[in-house]
């Protein structure tokens, strides 16, 4: 039985999105022709829009435009945004798809964090210019779930006049998000991270705003991005939204990753805010022990985590998240529950951790 912990990258599909997938995988149309598959199709997609857009907190459904994943939404508010001026604001703790996309298209003000990776809002406000044309910060981190002060930076940016967008890609689906309240203008969003299918996402648009497509050649979503509906990611997507009970969840995986927090494992230490994070993922410090090592051997033993450091991923570098926050940025590992982790996961992750360890020291000496 292998025990599943890195649901922060992906996690797998919750029965109600199989089987509403499976049902238009077997028989769909295309939702721009007026046959009735045509027909069928974009009743599916709008009473998904509606699902989506009702669970995030939308003022309406067609603020939510949908994208192939958090990637292309993140990438649709950058390069949208920078028709508006020259420069933009990133916290140095954003994932690559948002600094990565700013940097390509604008001149790009890097915003530091504290030892818990929390942005401080005075800085966010003091890196803003005359030419900046969108301030990025992300809900919550995806190497330490540290929950941003995102109110705050909104409510700052919207007296300023600037655009703000928020990467909320591991934060929906694990607290309550309500786009409505938050008054951003631009919010990304992926399916997979809870559930959902992957290859499907969405950015949601502040409704009045306009922003040039960055995919064109069609009208659909209301010319907002060409390509045809993708009906069965659609249909799965809105039904992981109306299959979620957030706030349940959000205390079960908490007891979950509470657990990970308060084992006593000899050369680990946590990352990240304790108290101010997402509830289902944490970052650990594993001291002197290459990560990679380290993900081996629990993959051995049946476990799947993750790493944000260089020897683990594709990247040739340490994990810049880290690096900002001030701590090592070679040897960590994400441990990240879901909907269909189970306090057996746990117990098999704070028992084998150990062993693992143990056996890397005895082998290095």
């Amino acid at each position: 039985m292998r025990t599943y912990l890195d649901h922060a990258s992906t996690s797998p599909a919750r029965p109600a999105v199989i089987d509403a997938m499976s049902r238009w995988l077997a028989n769909t149309g295309d939702p721009g022709r007026i046959h009735e598959e045509g027909l069928a199709a974009r009743v599916a997609v709008e009473e998904a829009r509606e699902s989506v857009s009702a669970f995030l907190g939308c003022r309406s459904s067609r603020e939510v435009v949908f994208t192939s994943g958090a990637t292309e939404a993140i990438a649709t508010a950058v390069w949208g945004a920078a028709e508006r001026g020259g420069h933009q604001v990133v916290t140095a703790v954003e994932h690559s798809a948002v600094r990565l996309s700013a940097e390509a298209a604008a001149d790009v003000t890097l915003v530091g964090v504290d030892g818990v990776g929390r942005v401080d809002v005075d800085q966010v406000l003091a890196a803003i210019r005359p030419d900046t044309a969108c301030v990025h910060v992300q809900w919550a981190n995806h190497e330490v779930g540290t929950i941003q002060p995102v109110s705050d930076v909104v409510a700052a940016c919207r007296e300023r006049g600037v655009l703000v967008h928020v990467d909320a890609a591991q934060a929906a689906g694990h607290v309550e998000v309500d786009f409505r309240s938050l008054d951003a203008d631009l919010v990304s969003v992926s399916a997979h991270k809870f559930g959902g299918p992957p290859g499907i996402g969405a950015l949601l648009i502040r409704r009045g705003l306009r922003l040039r497509p960055l995919l064109r050649g069609g009208d659909q979503e209301r010319a907002r991005r060409a390509g045809m509906e993708n009906v069965p990611a659609i249909a799965g997507f809105g039904a992981a939204c109306a299959a979620i009970d957030v706030e349940t969840e959000a205390k079960q995986h908490c007891a979950l990753t509470q657990r990970i927090l308060d084992a006593e494992i000899d050369g680990v230490v946590p990352y990240g805010d304790p108290v101010g994070r997402v509830p289902h993922l944490v970052c650990l410090g594993v001291l002197g022990i290459e990560p990679q090592a380290v993900l081996l051997g629990l993959d051995r033993a049946g476990i799947a985590a993750h790493s944000g450091s260089a020897c683990s991923s594709e990247a040739l570098e340490p994990s810049p998240v880290l690096e900002a926050m001030g701590v090592d940025a070679h040897r960590s590992l994400r441990v990240s529950v879901g909907w269909s982790s189970t306090d057996a996961d746990i117990d098999a992750f704070v028992n084998g951790l150990p062993d693992v360890l143990a056996s890397l020291r005895r082998l290095s000496g």
